[in-house]
């Protein structure tokens, strides 16, 4: 991909690649060294000016999509950054670590799969020790695969589904705010499938709908320690989760289509957000729901 400048004044309907795309299928949960075009995370376009100098952040799905833009936009914002990621996508993770170390932070490889309680505990406690301290928890990483018919939705499925949007983000939050001191912020990521569900995503659109009431319970739970709980809703992204198995093959090649901008959104157009959320400037934002959608509103 063309390296895009986010800083200059542009028509944002042309600012990135628009369908067609190639169907281009791949295993979950897909790597994005192998989609075509390949998405910005923003490797060479995210310049930091040092709004998280200091901060330590652990940020699940960092390998790719949304979770990688988010841990290079971290770093080159001056926080030390835990990037969880499942064992298959170490290829991926490594571009991000090596991203991070070149932007003079630290960066912490921690590989697993938070689906599984004791993993996820312990991934809060490594990154609190490797980092020396934790005062973000991005939680990203997500499961997603599209299913026609609720005949053919597995009870398997259904509940991987939950257990890797919903139920790994209440182990983390868990293990997380007994270590976060006042000022700390916790962002989910949740989506505008949580609001205008596709039907072919019965259990990925309930999952984020749970999503979002889980941010706005826990935010007026814990804010009382002065920690910030948002999350951020996006609409059509270019990311790996989508040609795996997060879409049907055919809807691939005028994926974004729909939006009122008419493109899928880049991973790199949703990181600025996170940023915000995690920076001191949002210190009066907590329990809100930040959209990125293209022009698809929320409610």
């Amino acid at each position: 991909m063309t390296t895009i400048n986010q800083y200059a004044m542009q028509d944002p309907r042309t600012q990135y690649p628009q369908p067609k795309f190639d169907k281009q299928p791949q295993s979950a949960p897909g790597l994005a060294q192998d989609m075509d075009p390949k998405p910005d995370h923003g490797e060479d376009s995210y310049k930091g000016f040092g709004r998280l100098a200091g901060r330590k952040a652990l940020i699940t799905g960092a390998d790719s999509g949304i979770g990688r833009a988010v841990a290079i936009a971290y770093g080159r914002e001056g926080a030390d950054v835990a990037l969880s990621y499942l064992p298959s996508e170490e290829k991926d993770a490594q571009e991000v670590v090596a991203l991070l170390r070149a932007a003079g932070v630290k960066a912490v490889a921690l590989p697993g799969d938070i689906s599984d309680e004791a993993f996820s505990s312990g991934l809060v406690r490594e990154a609190h020790s490797s980092l020396g301290g934790l005062d973000i928890l991005v939680n990203v990483a997500g499961k997603q695969t599209a299913v026609k018919e609720i005949a053919d939705l597995t009870t398997e499925q259904f509940e991987a589904t939950f257990r890797t949007n919903v139920t790994a983000m209440f182990w983390l939050c868990k293990a997380a705010i007994p270590l976060m001191k006042p000022g700390a912020t916790i962002i989910n990521t949740t989506s505008i499938q949580g609001y205008q569900p596709s039907p072919t995503l019965l259990d990925y659109a309930s999952t984020k709908a749970a999503i979002i009431a889980f941010t706005k319970a826990l935010a007026k739970q814990v804010i009382e320690k002065g920690i910030r709980v948002n999350a951020v809703a996006p609409g059509p992204f270019w990311t790996p989760l989508q040609p795996s198995g997060g879409q049907p093959a055919d809807a691939i090649p005028e994926f974004g289509s729909k939006t009122p901008i008419g493109r899928p959104g880049q991973p790199a157009e949703c990181a600025p957000i996170y940023v915000l959320l995690g920076s001191q400037e949002s210190s009066y934002v907590t329990a809100e729901i930040y959209g990125v959608t293209g022009g698809n509103h929320l409610p």
